[in-house]
């Protein structure tokens, strides 16, 4: 069993990536609780409710971009008050800049860093201070910070305050979960996690030739696993899982909308680009359409925060391409 990586700001660690290994291990979420709609039966410490949720994110971080997509997707903005953190993880970590979109400091306590409200929430805390998180005011700590579980969160425990026909349960086979696809979304995504959006940054902090060679090759090899689930499945038309976007769909997008500009470049994932459509005509469509079509997609998209923040976190320089950042439809 590999060494688990030391990572916390305390001990001056926060850019060490890689264990004694050479590869990388993604740290465990250490806050876990969920939010349910206020009606929900039984024991629940955090109801959902209006003004009484911020949601901390930056505008580089694939996993924290899933949850502002999500907000985006069910017009939460006005329920859960997005904060967000400078592009740049600073050395203890994530931090307010005021500049660039960033928020100039926590608006609950005047905190400059995330690590602030990592170490109010839980002063014994000694790990990375990762984004997104999810603030209660009422408590005053940090519900949950695993993306994952937040996304579940957003797609349903809030629709009591959406009109009804917004809401998960109205929509049927058009939500982000529907309950037929439930178990091949699951499934979808759980590979997904580990090939691809966990794969990325297993081949980009790998300390070792070894190590950096058992995951780039299976990275692009999960990228034609998908490929061939859009060309194999009739109904995986425009999205993964149908006419209908899922949760499958934004999990999957906020890893290959970076792959180009700094995967391919910063984190020696060379094989190919995505836009190479020798390889990946139809994934390399589905991302179009996400990125040009769907406003929640487009919008909460910034490359100029996706360059610089993953070259200030490598230690390189900002690549100037690919350019443009993604192709325009009419190019097909």
């Amino acid at each position: 069993m590999s060494e688990p990586i030391e990572d916390s700001s305390r001990t001056g660690s926060v850019f060490k990536m890689a264990s004694k290994d050479g590869h990388f291990h993604r740290q465990v979420s250490s806050f876990r609780d969920t939010v349910y709609p206020s009606n929900h039966p039984g024991p629940n410490p955090f109801p959902a409710a209006k003004d009484r949720y911020l949601l901390y994110i930056t505008l580089n971080c694939p996993w924290a971009h899933r949850a502002n997509i999500l907000l985006h997707l069910k017009n939460l903005t006005s329920i859960i008050e997005p904060v967000i953190l400078h592009w740049e993880l600073g050395s203890e970590g994530w931090y307010f800049s005021g500049v660039d979109g960033s928020a100039a400091k926590d608006p609950l306590f005047g905190y400059t860093k995330a690590k602030e409200l990592y170490l109010h929430a839980n002063p014994e805390y000694n790990a990375r201070y990762t984004v997104p998180f999810l603030w209660d005011r009422q408590t005053s700590t940090i519900v949950n910070n695993e993306s994952s579980e937040i996304i579940r969160m957003l797609a349903t425990a809030f629709d009591e305050f959406l009109p009804v026909a917004d809401r998960e349960s109205s929509k049927g086979k058009a939500g982000l979960l529907p309950s037929h696809l439930l178990p091949e979304i699951n499934d979808f995504n759980s590979w997904v996690y580990d090939l691809i959006n966990n794969g990325v940054y297993k081949t980009g902090f790998a300390a070792t030739q070894t190590a950096y060679e058992s995951h780039v090759f299976p990275l692009f090899e999960a990228l034609d696993r998908v490929e061939r689930h859009l060309h194999e499945s009739k109904d995986s038309e425009p999205f993964l899982f149908g006419e209908h976007i899922t949760e499958a769909d934004v999990r999957l997008y906020t890893t290959l909308i970076r792959f180009d500009s700094a995967y391919f470049t910063m984190f020696k994932c060379n094989l190919r680009m995505v836009r190479d459509e020798r390889y990946h005509p139809r994934l390399h469509r589905w991302l179009q359409n996400l990125y040009w079509n769907v406003p929640a997609f487009h919008d909460t998209t910034n490359f100029k925060h996706i360059k610089w923040g993953y070259a200030a976190a490598t230690k390189q320089l900002v690549p100037a391409g690919p350019l443009p950042d993604v192709l325009p439809l009419e190019a097909n």
